[in-house]
């Protein structure tokens, strides 16, 4: 499986994205962030190290990648056109090999590095000559690890002092090198009290924790399987002849022929009507039938019967296709910061240069306090590595990373960089009404009918409803073909002529000379067809009416109501219970939303009907905040602005999906549950990641600076307290999807 990302500059909002290559660490992104920054035109930058991303944001000619690229190549540094996901992974794939290379010499001359030292430490040398020459072989084993295994924190090192941002791979290299100049000393006065082993255990550990880093990146990268395609080639038209050309070779306009059980490789609309799996985006399990005019989107599979083709025209290749722009919606949210991140890279930031400060006054004070001079060196090195600020730069962005696969694991693609905060902290929820609470598909509620029908009734309204595009009509098909006579022959039934009346219904005439007439009451009436009086239309004034009549007069009214989507009476009750306010705010008559409120089980009191597009805004802004939205057309675009964050539904217009921080790729609303609840354990995360590796740093520079701690022992909890990190946004990557209804949503919820 491929996924076709956009090449080339993406624009992103006012910005920007491209790639990054040659990354080895967080201190680098906020190196290249700096130098970025610093960039005539330029408002904002922001890299994100999990994905080796990047994104500008200012003037067209300042974000372009040639006046941009020069700047990060004089840092080492080489910034790139936005890469496709594949590449991505096969990147990190040559990455994690790299890395494993690297620490597998690391682990084994590393191993006989700690033997000698072990020895040594543990007393087990018989004469202090034999000692020298351990000490010696120690040194002489740790040489494959500093000078090959250690070379990318040098590396990394050089660039960030170049870049005048010293990250943790300067304390890394300092403390390495500084391990081993610390060590060749004590040899040349004679002493076996060497620290190879350190400067080892520095380089091992740090490796597992990078190749740890890299196996969560690839693990985020898997994110964008469920927007992936095929790779296969379409079948065009052009000059009259039927070719087969890759997607990347179609334009727009093309004429295009789907099969049958053929996936859509572009963005299309339909000139002639078929049936689709339309489940890659919108997770619907039932085939959709769509008709001629209708857009469909690259991921649906043909459903036609074999051999029978079905012909679109292009409207939107690779690049412009909307799984691309999701795609690259996705990709600009994980460059954006939200407060903990921007927090976490402020005090990275001050760390690293307070740190060697630290250092570099930890030699004169602890001569002062009367130390050694090798007591005193020892405490200066200890001090250095202690204060690798790995796990703050780690903190946010892999918390981040792992929340969003499982935001597209449980339905939902977020766009907004600062979503997961506010999401976690909503108070509302409200929804609009028709293609959000409900699906947009009107379905018979009731029935009144003449005493005596014709034969064949509901094969000869399936008929007449069939050839209609109007919802209503649609309505109409699916009661009459789930009607019992539906299911015999229909054999001798044929529509000779249809004629549609704009904004009143139609007229249909079948075969046999039989006449029929559907629409609306009022046309009815003007076409001299006589009403019945005798029924109660009271209680059904929410539904909106269909009138059928044939030659003898009046034959039947059909009621129609949009009912709710599956799952929204116990989402809505699922959100109130974990103490969310919800509301109903719609454009549509109060009969209809009242008939709805009372089918998912909303309060009169939290329905709004009638509302303009600003009075909906001005009613959100009175909900507790922040409020969540959930909207699908283009009616709903302010309020989607308005709201603290504003979430589509599948089906949702292309406006309101620009508008909104969030999609939802599965039908229903039970996934906007899901999303909050995500949203909570991704903050959690954060916070707890944040907070643990700003106390450990804080705590164990406090310490080394008042005491001598060896720096074997330092070693291992700086290692720790990056491995800690990383393995608590795996817990949240690795969790398992959550099952489709919000019965398992309190797990994590709680």
């Amino acid at each position: 499986m491929a996924f076709d990302a956009p090449q080339g500059e993406v624009n992103a909002g006012s910005g920007a994205l491209f790639s990054l290559h040659g990354m080895w660490c967080t201190s680098c992104a906020l190196a290249v962030e700096g130098v970025l920054r610093d960039a005539k035109g330029v408002t904002a930058a922001s890299v994100h190290y999990p994905s080796a991303t990047v994104w500008v944001a200012g003037g067209s000619e300042a974000v372009a990648l040639d006046a941009l690229k020069s700047r990060v190549a004089r840092i080492g540094y080489r910034l790139g056109p936005l890469e496709a996901v594949e590449d991505a992974a096969e990147r990190l794939e040559k990455e994690s090999r790299y890395l494993s290379l690297r620490l597998m010499v690391a682990a084994v001359f590393g191993m006989w590095t700690m033997l000698a030292s072990l020895l040594i430490y543990a007393g087990a040398v018989p004469s202090g000559r034999i000692e020298l020459i351990m000490a010696w072989l120690s040194g002489a084993f740790s040489l494959p690890v500093v000078l090959y295994a250690g070379v990318p924190f040098y590396r990394a090192g050089w660039r960030t002092l170049r870049a005048t941002r010293p990250g943790m791979d300067v304390l890394v290299s300092l403390g390495v090198l500084g391990a081993v100049a610390v060590s060749l000393w004590l040899l040349a006065r004679g002493s076996a009290e060497v620290y190879f082993d350190t400067a080892v255990m520095l380089i091992a550990l740090l490796l597992v924790g990078r190749l740890a880093e890299t196996l969560c990146r690839q693990r985020g990268l898997k994110a964008f399987d469920a927007l992936a395609l095929p790779q296969a080639d379409v079948l065009l038209e052009r000059g009259g002849e039927r070719v087969t050309l890759p997607p990347s070779e179609a334009a727009i306009g093309d004429t295009l022929w789907l099969g049958h059980d053929e996936t859509l490789l572009l963005d299309a609309i339909l000139e002639t009507p078929g049936w689709f799996d339309t489940a890659t985006l919108s997770g619907e399990s039932v085939p959709r039938y769509l008709h001629a005019g209708q857009a469909v989107y690259a991921g649906y599979r043909c459903l036609n019967g074999a051999g029978e083709s079905i012909r679109l025209t292009v409207s939107a290749t690779p690049g412009a296709r909307r799984m691309d722009r999701l795609c690259e919606q996705m990709r600009l949210l994980q460059t954006q910061k939200g407060e903990l991140a921007k927090l976490a890279d402020r005090f990275a930031a001050w760390l690293s240069p307070a740190a060697l400060a630290l250092s570099l006054m930890a030699l004169p004070v602890a001569l002062i306090l009367g130390a050694s001079l090798e007591e005193a060196v020892v405490r200066a090195l200890s001090v250095l590595v202690v204060a690798c600020p790995c796990a703050v730069g780690l903190a946010v962005p892999l918390a981040s990373l792992a929340g969003s696969q499982q935001m597209v694991q449980n339905g939902v693609a977020l766009r907004d960089p600062a979503a997961f905060e506010p999401l976690a902290a909503a108070r509302a929820v409200a929804f609009d009404k028709t293609g959000t609470l409900t699906a947009g598909q009107h379905r018979v509620v009731h029935v009144e009918r003449r005493d005596v029908l014709p034969e064949a009734f509901a094969q000869k309204l399936a008929h007449a409803a069939r050839s209609s595009e109007h919802p209503l009509s649609l309505g109409l098909l699916r009661w009459a073909e789930a009607s019992d006579e539906s299911a015999e022959s229909a054999s001798g039934i044929h529509v000779l002529r249809a004629e549609e009346v704009a904004g009143a219904g139609r007229e249909v005439t079948f075969e046999s000379g039989e006449r029929w007439r559907m629409g609306s009451a009022a046309w009815l009436v003007e076409q001299d067809v006589a009403l019945p009086k005798r029924f109660d239309h009271t209680g059904y004034a929410f539904a909106s009416q269909v009138v059928l009549a044939d030659d003898q007069g009046w034959l039947a009214t059909f009621y129609l109501a949009d009912p709710p989507v599956a799952d929204a009476q116990a989402s809505l009750a699922e959100l109130s219970r974990l103490g969310y306010v919800t509301a109903l705010i719609s454009g549509d008559r109060q009969e209809a939303v009242a008939w709805l409120a009372g089918e998912v089980g909303l309060a009169a009191n939290a329905c709004y009907a009638e509302r303009s597009p600003e009075a909906k805004a001005r009613l959100l802004g009175g909900l507790p905040a922040p409020a969540l939205y959930v909207g699908d057309g283009i009616n709903d675009t302010l309020s989607l602005a308005a709201a603290g964050v504003g979430v589509a539904p599948m089906n949702a217009s292309e406006a309101a999906r620009e508008a909104a921080a969030a999609t939802l790729l599965t039908p229903g609303i039970g996934a906007v549950v899901r999303l909050l609840a995500v949203a909570k354990r991704t903050r959690r995360v954060m916070t707890q990641n944040l907070v643990f590796s700003a106390l450990y740093n804080t705590l164990a520079l406090t310490l080394v600076v008042i005491m001598a701690v060896p720096p074997l022992a330092a070693v291992l909890a700086m290692a720790a307290s990056s491995l800690s990190v990383t393995l608590n946004a795996a817990r949240l990557a690795w969790a398992e999807p959550l099952e489709g209804g919000p019965d398992a949503n309190p797990t994590l919820s709680r």
